[in-house]
Parts: structure tokens; C-alpha cells; sequence
């Protein structure tokens, strides 16, 4: 180990002791976590995404890949000289592989799948076009997630608006309204209600609870991009002429069906764990790599060139999200330890704030904190840990009203939208934006543009289910 690095784990170390919890939550420091300066590396993560792109931006340009893989070294070495090097490269190598690669997997599968169907034509490029395909991806993403709807239905969003000036709005309502909201009714392609149906919810019951919700947030929303979208036009070029609808590539509509089919399988078959170098998963998981991964390059060789045009796929985002997200998924990983040692670990002051004072949860304190965690951390393994803390019994949760399920569950998803790092699509359709040349705002003006748009929606589904 170079010696600058050694005195910077030396000082973690001396600092991680000083926390609750410092030393790690192996036994020692009595098993409550790790202590909050272990998250300094994923906090340094999330500054490096928000604030290099904007500052320095030729250098994040050019340099990502070493500034994410500068904050993995620095926890992975801080760790090795706590616990030894074995168990922080085993730790590192169970992120990577339970979690980082069937998630980047599906993501790849999705991306290429997407940019092999073509949609020609129709209504687009006019305000009452752009609601209408806003509304219709909104509801497909209910059925059959955010991921693979994002993905197919972008493209044409953005190819019937090319003709506009103004069009990052198009972009932030999309991620909002289809990478987010959209998808509170179903567990496909939806990390926290998949945990939800891998703890037993069944699969119908997020249409069935959450429906509501997803209209309260949803319709305002579609009313106020009309608004939006009829003023950013009026400064515009008129909208090309109207043409017959098409679609291209009903192949790669299929290959989609197979995708879908195979996350089922996976939350229904469990034939058993395997070890792969030292690192314990499910075979379904490790199956389900490898069937995403065939997807995905399937997808990718056998899309025709016109279709590729059409679309401007480059494979240049999804290589910026697979290379972000796997620095957020090593580094995370203290995070979400202090999490799951609950209300005796690191963050346990924030996890108490879930109760409702007398021994109960409280609906409206579980929707807001499993949301703004969800924000700003993976909202898989938050969702897990406040389903956990609620009791971890999916029928006595649905029960009564289901009250704090519903609470947790839409809190996990709609949040998601507040963020870039808040939900895998929100990243990859900003990417496909910036690759088309539309100007998206930084990690924190695309914050506040879209905490403008949805906290009015997130106050009123307070008022109207949770309190």
C-alpha cells in the first residue's frame, strides 16, 4: 500500500472508531455497524456525480472511470486495514457479482432491446402528442415496468421533438412520470417491489393498492406538462408534418417478452445457491446473468443499421451508467450496513423516526424516510431494511388497510424521481438525452427541478392515504 493511501486509511480507521459502531459490525463494536465515517467514500461518489460534470467538466469527461475507481480503492483499503484484505475484497466481489452484475445485466438487455425497435410517425411533437405519449408510457411502465419502457419509448419521444429548442423539459417530466411513478404498480423491472414479491407480496398487489396513488401523482403531473409543453413550443419551429405510425422491430419486442418472463422465473424458482469464488447467490441470479447478458448481445448484433440511425443508439451511455453505478454499489456498501443494523447502528436516529411513539409504525414517517433514503441511496435494499423493521410478514402487512406497506412501497418508487441516482432508468435516459444533444441540468439543478414538479403530488398522497 502507497504510503499517502495508508495514512488516509489510517485516518479513517481512527475516525470510523470515534463513530458508533466504528470498528465494523463483525463482532466487534457490538455488532451495531459500521460508524457514519464509513460513508465518506459513497458520499464522495454522489459529490464527484453532482459536482465534476459541472466544475470540471473535460476532466470528469476524461477521468471518470479513475475518480470512481479512486473512492472503490480508498474503501476497499480502509476496510482491508480494519478486517483484513480477504474480507474487504470479499465484500467488494459480493457487490459486484449478488448485486452489481444482475442489475447492470438487465440495464444492458433493456438498453440494447430498446434501440432495436423503432417507432416511426404518430401524433408526437405537439403538446396534446407529447401528453398523449407521456400517458400511454406511464401506464405500459405499470404493466410491465419503468426499465423496458423507458428504454423502447424515449426514442421517439425525443426524435418527433428534435425540431424544438427548448426540450429538456420533455426529459425531466419523462423520467419523473415513466422512470418512476409509472412503475409503483408492478415488481417488473422495479427493484423494490421485486424485494417486496421475493418477501412474499404477491405480484398483484401493487396494482391493486398502489393504483390510486399512481393516478393522484400522475394525472396532475400529465395536466401540468400540457401547460409546460404548449408554452415551450410557442418559441418553436412548427412540427413537421404528421406520419402513418410504424413500428420496427417487433423481433426485439419479443426479445422484451423474454426478459420480462425471465425476472418471474426468478422470483418464483429457487433451485438452490451456488459459491463463485468465495461469493454465495441464488443459481436463478446466476442463470439469470447469463440470459441477460445473451439478450443483450443478441439485441445489439442483430438491430439493423437504419433502425440504429434512427434511434442514435451509442452504447456510450449505458458504458457512463455501468461505470458510475459499480462505484455506487462497492462504496455503498457501509451504508447500507449501518441500515440494516436498524435503530442500534449509525443511522438508527434517522430509522427511529419511523415509529409513531408508541411502540407502532407510522405510515406517513415510513413513506417520507424510505423515500428521501431512496433518493439518495439503492432503494432495493432500503425498501428491504423499513420491510424488515415493519415486522418482515407480508400478510399481516397487507392487512388492515396495508397502511405501511403502501407507505414503504411508494415511497421507495415515486422518491426514486428526485434524484438521478434514484432509479437505474433515470440515469440511462439522461444519458440517451445528452447523447441527442438535449442540455439536461447538473445533479442538483435536475434536483430541483424535479422536487418542484413532484413534492406538491408526494404532500397530497400524505394527506389523502397516509395520515
Amino acid at each position: 500500500m502507497q504510503p499517502t493511501l495508508r495514512k488516509i486509511c489510517a485516518a479513517l480507521v481512527a475516525l470510523g472508531g470515534l463513530a458508533p459502531g466504528g470498528a465494523w459490525a463483525s463482532g466487534v463494536g457490538g455488532g451495531v455497524g459500521p460508524g457514519l465515517i464509513w460513508g465518506v467514500p459513497f458520499a464522495g461518489m454522489l459529490l464527484s456525480i453532482a459536482l465534476l460534470p459541472v466544475l470540471a467538466p473535460r476532466f470528469w469527461g476524461r477521468r471518470m472511470g479513475v475518480v470512481v475507481l479512486g473512492w472503490a480503492v480508498l474503501l476497499v483499503g480502509a476496510r482491508g486495514a480494519v478486517l483484513g484484505p480477504g474480507e474487504a475484497l470479499g465484500a467488494a466481489w459480493h457487490a459486484v457479482l449478488v448485486d452489481y452484475l444482475p442489475f447492470v445485466t438487465v440495464l444492458a438487455a433493456m438498453y440494447a432491446v430498446g434501440g432495436g425497435v423503432l417507432i416511426k410517425g404518430g401524433p408526437w411533437g405537439t403538446p396534446w402528442g407529447n401528453t398523449l405519449l407521456l400517458g400511454i408510457a406511464t401506464l405500459c411502465a405499470g404493466v410491465v415496468g419503468p426499465i423496458a419502457v423507458s428504454m423502447v419509448l424515449i426514442h421517439p419521444l425525443l426524435r418527433a421533438n428534435a425540431h424544438r429548442v427548448r426540450k429538456v423539459h420533455l426529459v425531466v417530466f419523462f423520467i419523473v412520470l415513466v422512470c418512476n411513478v409509472g412503475g409503483i404498480t408492478t415488481p417488473l423491472g422495479n427493484p423494490p417491489l421485486y424485494i417486496g414479491l421475493l418477501q412474499g407480496v404477491p405480484f398483484l398487489w401493487p396494482m391493486a393498492a398502489l393504483w390510486r396513488i399512481a393516478a393522484v401523482l400522475a394525472g396532475p403531473l400529465l395536466v401540468v406538462f400540457w401547460l409546460v409543453d404548449r408554452h415551450m413550443a410557442a418559441g418553436s419551429l412548427p412540427a413537421p408534418r404528421r406520419q402513418r405510425l410504424q413500428v420496427l422491430g417487433w423481433g426485439h419486442l419479443a426479445m422484451l417478452g423474454l426478459l420480462v418472463g425471465a425476472v418471474l422465473v426468478q422470483s418464483a424458482w429457487r433451485p438452490g445457491e451456488v459459491v463463485v469464488f468465495g461469493a454465495r447467490m441464488g443459481l436463478e441470479r446466476l442463470l439469470g446473468i447469463a440470459v441477460f447478458g445473451l439478450v443483450a448481445v443478441t439485441a445489439a448484433v442483430s438491430t439493423p443499421l437504419a433502425v440504429r440511425q434512427g434511434n442514435m443508439v451509442e452504447w456510450a451511455p449505458m458504458v457512463e451508467v455501468a461505470t458510475l453505478f459499480a462505484g455506487i454499489f462497492v462504496t455503498i456498501t457501509p451504508v447500507l450496513e449501518m441500515m440494516a443494523a436498524g435503530p442500534g447502528g449509525a443511522l438508527g436516529g434517522v430509522l427511529r423516526l419511523a415509529g409513531d411513539g408508541a411502540g407502532g409504525a407510522s405510515p406517513v414517517a415510513y413513506f417520507w424516510l424510505s423515500g428521501v433514503l431512496s433518493a439518495v441511496l439503492d432503494n432495493a435494499p432500503t425498501y428491504y431494511v423499513f420491510f424488515t423493521m415493519a415486522g418482515g410478514d407480508a400478510a399481516r402487512l397487507m392487512g388492515g388497510g396495508g397502511g405501511v406497506l403502501m407507505a414503504m412501497s411508494a415511497g421507495a418508487v415515486c422518491f426514486g424521481a428526485l434524484t438521478y441516482i434514484g432509479n437505474a432508468p433515470n440515469m440511462m435516459v439522461r444519458g440517451v438525452a445528452a447523447h441527442r444533444g438535449v442540455r439536461m441540468p447538473g445533479f442538483f439543478g435536475y434536483m430541483l427541478y424535479a422536487s418542484a414538479l413532484l413534492l406538491p403530488g408526494l404532500v397530497a398522497v400524505t394527506l389523502l392515504f397516509f395520515l
